[in-house]
């Protein structure tokens, strides 16, 4: 590796099936059984299922009578955020024994660099297995762990061997890694994405890393550039411990199926009062109005304005979502809008200088 690209030791720890797990930790009963937070009633959508579920093809954002079809015996149960915060409280104080460098992604997940640490522990795996042996033996849940060069590869990783497992890509093993890794494992290529690589013969890191910048450039638009360098190994984003906020939203799902734009209205202002509080609540303001619209049969569409200036005031923000709400006509009846504000005025615009890497060095992982 070129001695000046940062050499960095990442851990990116993954809480399993976290909000699903919490509510089998606090209620013994759940133990063992399939079990999904949130989703009841008609209209409910998931937002976590338990091992036990998952097997079932349960998981998160899908509909919660879908899911009870595929799982009979599934129990529903509601959300605890106060909960979930109190324990990902303790869990981060666990980090913090370690590093500073510390970066929430969730209430269940974040990055530790520990290249320089608190326990003059030269092995991140060695530190990885201590933080999941602690996490469970103090708070009685299971978290997963990937150890890498880079917060990519590290990301990555922690889903191989879930759930309380680990995996370390050493140096010497990354670009074999990346290599042999199924696109739809990267992170940052989602569903749309890798169908679009399939139809260009692109199956796996190997297929990606033989396109050039101008090829990945030409057909994947921004992203390209991102997908070029990450499957040679190459990030040089760091661990921030105070990670900067990219956009704030809301949204609201319905009981019934709104078919007409002025039925839209009303909620959408309720909407917009919400994503103003949060806005006005965390001292940030916003360029770019987004409008989620979800329809009945579940298909997303997003619409968006960027306006010349910051906003966090209500008024603006709602005209502009009721402007885009009205550019075009309604595909169906909409169970779902939302509405986020991004571009905010807490983003820097310097992005970090890309540099070559062949992975010679060895060191202790």
């Amino acid at each position: 590796m070129h001695n000046d690209l940062p050499i960095r030791k990442i851990i990116h720890v993954d809480m399993d099936a976290f909000y699903a797990s919490v509510a089998q930790l606090d209620h013994p009963d759940l133990r063992g059984k399939p079990v999904a937070v949130g989703g009841g009633g008609t209209r409910g959508v998931i937002s976590a299922a338990s091992y036990e579920a998952r097997k079932f093809g349960v998981k998160s954002a899908m509909a919660g009578n879908l899911a009870k079809k595929l799982c009979p015996d599934l129990i529903f149960i509601r959300a605890d955020f106060e909960r979930y915060s109190e324990i990902s409280k303790k869990v981060r104080k666990i980090f913090f024994d370690y590093t500073d460098l510390v970066e929430p992604l969730s209430l269940d997940e974040a990055y530790l660099d520990v290249t320089e640490n608190k326990k003059g522990n030269p092995s991140a795996s060695l530190i990885a297995k201590e933080i999941r042996q602690r996490i469970f033996d103090e708070l009685g849940l299971t978290a997963s762990a990937g150890i890498s060069i880079n917060k990519f590869i590290a990301k990555v990783a922690s889903d191989y061997n879930k759930p309380n497992g680990q995996k370390t890509v050493n140096p010497e093993e990354v670009l074999d890694f990346l290599e042999a890794l199924d696109i739809r494992k990267f992170y940052g290529i989602g569903k749309v994405t890798a169908e679009k690589m399939y139809q260009k013969g692109i199956f796996t890191g190997k297929d990606l890393k033989s396109k050039s910048l101008e090829y990945l450039d030409a057909n994947f638009g921004k992203s390209g550039r991102y997908y070029y360098y990450i499957v040679r190994g190459i990030q040089n984003s760091e661990v921030k411990p105070n990670r900067i906020r990219k956009s704030l939203a809301a949204e609201r799902t319905f009981r019934k199926n709104l078919s007409s734009e002025v039925f839209m209205l009303d909620k959408l202002e309720h909407i917009a009062d919400e994503v103003s509080r949060r806005l006005k609540k965390s001292k940030v303001a916003g360029k770019t109005v987004t409008l989620k619209i979800k329809y009945s049969d579940f298909t997303l569409q997003t619409r968006s304005k960027t306006l010349p200036y910051y906003i966090s005031d209500k008024a603006i923000m709602l005209e502009t979502a009721k402007n885009l709400l009205y550019q075009e006509k309604l595909k169906n009846s909409v169970r779902l809008l939302g509405i986020s504000m991004s571009n905010l005025n807490t983003e820097t615009q310097k992005k970090p200088e890309q540099k070559s890497v062949s992975m010679q060095l060895r060191f202790d992982f």
